[in-house]
């Protein structure tokens, strides 16, 4: 069993590196302005869910595929790159749901817990990090090492879930905010289109 110690900093670690800006970060925050409060939960509930996928992956030695292969890597990552251009080119279209009036709780609630869910999924660069992070908390004295990695992976999803929360609720209070403002509410979509297709080429361009 991984030591009292070692849990708290592994959480206080996990908590620093999700509050830190990043691309997570900003995925959220873009659908909490152009979407509101409950479509950004939402959307961070999936990407917390993702971290299981990776963290199991990484328990299991599946993620040292991407590590030791170039062309597994290119595929994933070409793939998250597709799927978050396509994410920008929807939201072009919609134009801000906000602005547009359509109501976001006309939206499933499984599409958006989705959206976040593949973003997180189909990038290598959060396999990696996973495979990278979670093996400097556990000890060959602890017991099974595959074991002590999902264990640490099921709290950093548990205040993953806590910090991209509270980061969509505000960011949707922020949006509400803006969408008082006719020429700003219009731009909504614009906002979220701009912030995806970012992410995406960065995502593209990404190296192992």
């Amino acid at each position: 069993m991984i030591s009292t110690q070692t849990l708290l900093c592994f959480l206080g670690a996990s908590a620093a590196l999700t509050i830190s800006p990043g691309p997570d970060n900003m995925f959220v925050i873009a659908q909490g302005i152009a979407r509101g409060r409950r479509a950004a939960i939402l959307v961070a509930l999936g990407m917390c869910g993702g971290v299981s996928v990776h963290t199991t992956a990484a328990a299991l030695g599946i993620s040292a595929l991407l590590y030791s292969s170039a062309t597994a890597f290119a595929l994933l990552k070409y793939a998250g790159a597709a799927y978050l251009l396509f994410l920008a080119w929807k939201a072009v279209k919609e134009n801000g749901p906000l602005a547009s009036g359509r109501a976001i709780e006309a939206e499933r609630s499984w599409a958006l817990f989705r959206r976040g869910f593949l973003m997180n999924v189909i990038n290598p660069k959060v396999a990696l990090f996973f495979l990278a992070f979670l093996p400097q908390f556990v000890s060959k004295t602890e017991g099974a090492i595959a074991g002590q990695m999902l264990l640490l992976g099921a709290i950093f999803m548990a205040q993953g879930v806590v910090v991209f929360s509270l980061i969509g609720y505000l960011s949707g209070g922020i949006g509400q905010a803006l969408a008082r403002n006719p020429t700003i509410a219009r731009r909504m979509g614009l906002l979220t289109a701009a912030v995806l297709a970012s992410l995406g080429l960065r995502l593209a361009f990404a190296r192992q």
